[in-house]
């Protein structure tokens, strides 16, 4: 109440703000998965390139389906190596090698994925290995919480393989518009692939197209970051480049500066993320199927009556035939109950969905990585590098990486970074990078580094804009200033900024003469400088031991 109000004698009160407004602070681990989804329908409205938010697991059933990807495989018998011909002293005109590349025999020579008997077996998807589903189940598994999903469409039953990266481009314009998401993760990337290119850098051209889309979606809008994956990175090929060594070559940002909005993990997980259970006949390509009835014919054959002489047909026929039979049979078996009797009774049933279990259970390690950047930032702060942390559901890694192998992913010539996972005797699978793909970098090297700037910047500057418009003088200035300096004082008093004191880690300066001229306060611009001093993790930690004289 004014002054001028005060037209009847007595007492009035006036409230006075004591505190200006305050820095609210914006959220971390916010994750938006793009890929393909088991329904793209939901209450009646479409979902495809749509960015819906989830809260849990349970929800991501709800909205896109809860029945995972029938991913079917093709079983085939693996030839047996021919015997080596005894070798000729006389001939010296072929010399002998041991490298596949140059050795026509043994780059033919196929290794099996499993024995059944004495037979080697090999098992390969036919069809597209349409990944988001489990990765959510990932993600979830190592403490996610709230991310947002963008259905690219629905699966194709038919599709051998992902052929085309405008539906994840689409995806990236729709996630352009949502300012809460902090992290890109795309499973289905790696099905982006030309399965008939010979050399390893083309096989996987468009995911490495799509892979530098997306770190320029994240240096553009400067509010995210991307976490790749390692096309390829379950197994070295014998022949042609290294998987890591291809994705350094072909991604490529617009700018390089942007490499810094982007992690790469390696290798590979082998999880525990689906179950037997969510293996069955339905699995089994087509093409497979009189090679898997050959295989429990041979486990159960028939017998021959002792008094007639004539065959008699073992028990479990019934329910091997019954087992692809489009009807259920005279009997009433049908496909589930012959499946059932099958996983209980049969070992090469059992084991031939064991490892096409284990196929499905190969997955790249991005989905657990948003998981652990959500606890690590709820746990500690977004400040604390998201390395030396266990992965969650998670067996071994697909590669074996030690000590000086992963001395060329941390620290390449070129500075892109890969960020390994290693197993430690005693202490299980653990995060054991923490860089960015900007390596080279000392201002950008750190993934904590970068993402603590961008929670710093949004949050200042989602405060900041309640003073657009307002006067452009002390006032405001004394305002924004003591605004930004307690939001500062908060993190530092966390650990999120370094110095013995608070004017060591921070300074922030507004003001005529200071940092601004008159000239920019004539056209509108209020300028406000703000310097931090951000926690870089103790990446190499050296003990220093001296021997001394003995001193008594």
């Amino acid at each position: 109440m004014s002054v001028t109000e005060m037209k009847t004698p007595g007492v009035y009160i006036q409230e006075l703000d004591a505190f200006g407004n305050a820095v609210v602070p914006v959220p971390t681990a916010v994750p938006a998965f793009i890929g393909y989804t088991g329904e793209i329908s939901y209450n009646g409205k479409h979902l495809v390139n749509k960015a819906v938010k989830i809260t849990s697991l349970a929800e991501f059933y709800a909205i896109f389906g809860s029945t995972p990807p029938q991913i079917q495989f093709t079983l085939a018998a693996v030839p047996a190596a021919p015997a080596p011909k005894p070798a000729n002293p006389a001939d010296n005109s072929k010399k002998k090698t041991t490298d596949p590349a140059n050795n026509a025999d043994a780059a033919a020579t196929v290794e099996p994925d499993f024995y059944i008997g004495e037979t080697g077996y090999t098992l390969t998807t036919s069809t597209v290995n349409y990944r988001l589903f489990s990765a959510v189940k990932f993600f979830y598994e190592n403490g996610g919480g709230t991310c947002y999903v963008v259905s690219t469409g629905k699966y194709d039953p038919a599709a051998t393989s992902l052929s085309a990266t405008k539906p994840f481009e689409d995806a990236l314009t729709v996630l352009e518009k949502e300012t809460e998401p902090t992290m890109i993760v795309v499973p289905d990337a790696i099905e982006l692939r030309d399965d008939t290119a010979t050399d390893f850098k083309d096989k996987y051209a468009l995911c490495y197209t799509l892979q530098g889309e997306l770190i320029n979606h994240c240096g553009q809008l400067a509010t995210r970051v991307a976490l790749l994956d390692i096309p390829g990175g379950y197994t070295e090929p014998k022949v042609g480049t290294t998987s890591v060594e291809a994705f350094r070559n072909a991604v490529e940002p617009t700018l390089p500066k942007f490499n810094s909005y982007a992690a790469a993990y390696y290798p590979w997980l082998h999880t525990t993320v689906n179950q037997l259970t969510d293996i069955s006949y339905g699995n089994i390509a087509a093409a497979s199927v009189n090679a898997v009835k050959t295989v429990l014919n041979a486990e159960f054959p028939g017998t021959t009556d002792p008094k007639t002489k004539k065959a008699v047909q073992n028990p479990m026929t019934k329910y091997i035939n019954a087992l692809f039979a489009k009807t259920p049979a005279a009997d009433g078996i049908t496909q589930d109950k012959a499946d059932s009797v099958l996983k209980n009774l049969s070992a090469s049933y059992k084991l031939i969905l064991k490892h096409m279990l284990e196929k499905l259970n190969l997955m790249t390690p991005s989905a657990a990585m948003a998981g652990i950047y959500t606890v690590v930032d709820n746990n500690e702060g977004v400040w604390v590098a998201p390395a030396n942390v266990g992965v969650q559901g998670v067996i071994a890694p697909a590669i074996k990486v030690d000590h000086k192998k992963q001395e060329d992913l941390n620290m390449p010539l070129d500075g892109k970074s890969v960020c390994a996972i290693r197993s430690f005797p005693g202490k299980g699978v653990l995060v054991w990078g923490a860089r960015t793909l900007d390596g080279n970098s000392n201002d950008w090297r750190y993934i904590n580094v970068r993402r603590t700037l961008i929670y710093l910047e949004q949050s200042v500057k989602e405060a900041a804009s309640a003073y657009v418009f307002a006067p452009n003088d002390a006032k405001t200035w004394v305002s924004v200033k003591s605004m930004i300096s307690n939001f500062l004082l908060g993190v530092w008093n966390q650990g999120g900024l370094v110095g013995p004191k608070p004017a060591d880690a921070f300074s922030v300066s507004v003001g005529l003469g200071s940092t601004m001229t008159g000239d920019d306060i004539l056209n509108g611009r209020m300028i406000v400088a703000v310097k931090v001093a951000v926690s870089h993790p103790a990446e190499f930690i050296e003990i220093t031991f001296q021997q001394e004289m003995q001193k008594g």
